[in-house]
């Protein structure tokens, strides 16, 4: 219970906040929608090519950590592209954004404000290490096995020009390989851009946890029920049983196992809807799914958290 208290609900009652300031009309709507832009395509940007410019790859990237997680995510998403077909009837392109639901957890919003109340800000490095990797990985396979539904029958070409744009407009992605750039290269970034980046990097997970709020309240819980129940399901308790016992099995160290496991149970990201937007695919089921389960996961963190001691 005192995990509850002490590294769950803070998190939430700021996307509670959000949430409650759009609802009774304090906020506005389209405050909420610039909040949003500036923390997914500027501040978390930000944080994110910082963390990885600075990441110590010889100690953080650890390969059992990543192989334990994306095993997870892997089977998550296939397990939410055949579900969705063959159980509930959904076309190709629906069952991919469905899949990608399953895939795409929320590991900034939610996995770094919550890992770092439980284990620490010097806990983080794992989810970084993850993170890094979470954007190419998650819309690389997605949009792929969208591309392969969409083009059926179309030339291989086609398919690998959608891909490549696709990625290459994601300013995630952009940032994270400009950190690797740095971070490889060991060029030193000026004190002044250093201090800079860290303003804005303050405001990163507070502005999203709350934008996520009032962006959440524009969803309604609305399409197949048992769609987004599985959806529910693979996210918060498949993923992180899966990259639980990998890791386990695999001996992945202690610190950075608790973060990979805590990282995979997280809801599935404002991501998922984004991605289905973007196809125009499944779209109630993936807004629906955000909002579902980002409530659920108070309970199924706390149960991980148990879990993992």
């Amino acid at each position: 219970m005192q995990a509850l208290l002490d590294v769950i609900l803070p998190v939430f009652l700021v996307i509670g906040f959000g949430y409650a300031a759009v609802w009774r009309g304090f906020f506005p709507t389209s405050g909420v929608d610039a909040l949003m832009k500036f923390s997914q395509h500027f501040a978390i940007p930000c944080l994110l090519f910082s963390a990885i410019a600075d990441l110590d790859l010889s100690v953080s990237l650890n390969p059992l950590l990543l192989l334990s997680f994306y095993a997870g995510a892997t089977a998550g998403f296939f397990l939410g592209l055949f579900g969705a077909r063959f159980l509930f009837k959904r076309d190709w392109e629906d069952s991919v954004a469905i899949g990608f639901c399953c895939l795409f957890s929320n590991s900034v919003l939610l996995g770094l404000a919550i890992n770092e109340r439980a284990y620490g800000p010097d806990a983080l490095a794992g989810a970084y290490s993850i993170i890094a990797f979470h954007s190419p990985f998650c819309y690389g396979l997605g949009i792929t096995a969208m591309e392969i539904a969409r083009n059926r029958g179309q030339s291989p070409l086609k398919m690998a020009r959608g891909i490549a744009r696709a990625m290459f407009r994601n300013v995630l992605v952009l940032a994270i390989a400009a950190g690797f750039v740095v971070n490889l290269l060991g060029i030193t970034l000026p004190d002044v851009l250093r201090d800079g980046l860290d303003l804005v990097i303050r405001a990163a997970l507070p502005t999203a946890l709350f934008a996520l709020g009032g962006v959440l309240i524009q969803y309604k819980p609305e399409g197949d029920a048992r769609v987004i129940l599985m959806i529910c399901a693979v996210s918060l308790l498949v993923h992180p049983a899966i990259t639980w016992a990998l890791g386990t099995t695999l001996a992945v160290p202690a610190g950075i196992f608790n973060t990979g496991v805590l990282t995979a149970a997280m809801a599935p990201g404002v991501n998922g809807y984004i991605f289905a937007n973007m196809y125009g695919r499944a779209r109630r089921v993936a807004a629906s799914s955000v909002l579902v389960a980002t409530a659920a996961s108070v309970i199924t963190a706390w149960m991980w958290l148990m879990v993992l001691g």
